[in-house]
C-alpha cells in the first residue's frame, strides 16, 4: 500500500472487443478463475483500490459486474480510452495499468514495477523482451500524466506505446522475460496457460 499522500490505484483493462481472439479475453481461465479476476486479485494486495476498465456495453457482464468499474468515456481510442477515463475520474491518483490479456503477469512483476517506479517521470514501464520498446499495458502512470496523454490524443495519437516512446518514460528491465507475453489470437491461446471457460 502507499505510504505517501498520493493514492495508487490499479486498473485492469478489459474493455476490448477481442476481435482477433474471437471470444472475450477477460473471461479466459487460469487456475479456475477468469483472467480478469486473477489480475484484480493480484493488484488488490498491492494498491489502494482496483478498478476494471470496460465499455458501456460490457457493464452488465456478470464477471465485470463483480468489481468496481470505470466506463470508457471515449470511442475508437483502444486502451488509451480506459487509461484516460480512469485518470479523469480519479485525477488525484497514480495508476498501475495492466491489460487483461497478459496471462504470465505475476506478483513479482507487479512488485518490481511498484518498487522501481520513478517519482519524477510521468510513466514507468518495462522494456519489452521482444523488441526493446516500452510495454505500456503493464506500466505505472503518475498523477498528472493525464496532460501528456491528452496532448497526444488531441494530435490523433492513440497508441499508448507510441506515446511512451515519445515521452519521458522511466524504463525498467523485466524480471521475467515472458511475464508480458500477451494472448491475442487462438494460436496464442493454444501456446499459453489460459483455457476457455467450460
Amino acid at each position: 500500500m502507499t505510504a505517501n499522500s498520493v493514492p495508487v490505484y490499479g486498473l485492469v483493462l478489459a474493455g476490448g472487443e477481442s476481435r482477433r481472439m474471437g471470444q472475450d479475453k477477460a473471461l479466459l481461465q487460469r487456475d479456475g478463475q477468469s483472467q480478469l479476476a486473477r489480475l484484480v486479485r493480484l493488484l488488490e494486495g498491492m494498491v489502494d483500490r482496483v478498478f476494471v476498465s470496460t465499455r458501456a456495453a460490457q457493464q452488465a457482464d456478470p464477471e465485470r459486474a463483480r468489481f468496481s468499474q470505470i466506463i470508457d468515456k471515449y470511442q475508437q481510442m483502444g486502451p488509451l480510452a480506459g487509461i484516460l477515463s480512469a485518470q479523469e475520474e480519479y485525477p488525484q491518483a497514480d495508476w498501475v495499468v495492466v491489460a487483461c490479456d497478459l496471462p504470465n503477469v505475476d506478483e513479482s512483476t507487479l512488485a518490481c514495477l511498484l518498487a522501481q517506479k520513478s517519482t519524477k517521470h510521468p510513466f514507468s514501464a518495462f522494456i519489452s523482451s521482444h523488441d526493446g520498446l516500452p510495454e505500456p499495458l503493464c506500466a505505472y502512470y503518475r498523477c498528472g500524466s493525464n496532460a501528456v496523454l491528452r496532448e497526444f490524443a488531441d494530435q490523433g495519437i492513440h497508441c499508448p506505446r507510441k506515446i511512451l516512446i515519445r515521452s519521458d518514460t522511466h524504463l525498467l528491465e523485466q524480471p521475467d522475460p515472458h511475464a508480458l507475453d500477451n494472448v491475442n489470437t487462438p494460436e496464442d491461446l493454444a501456446d499459453s496457460v489460459l483455457e476457455v471457460r467450460p
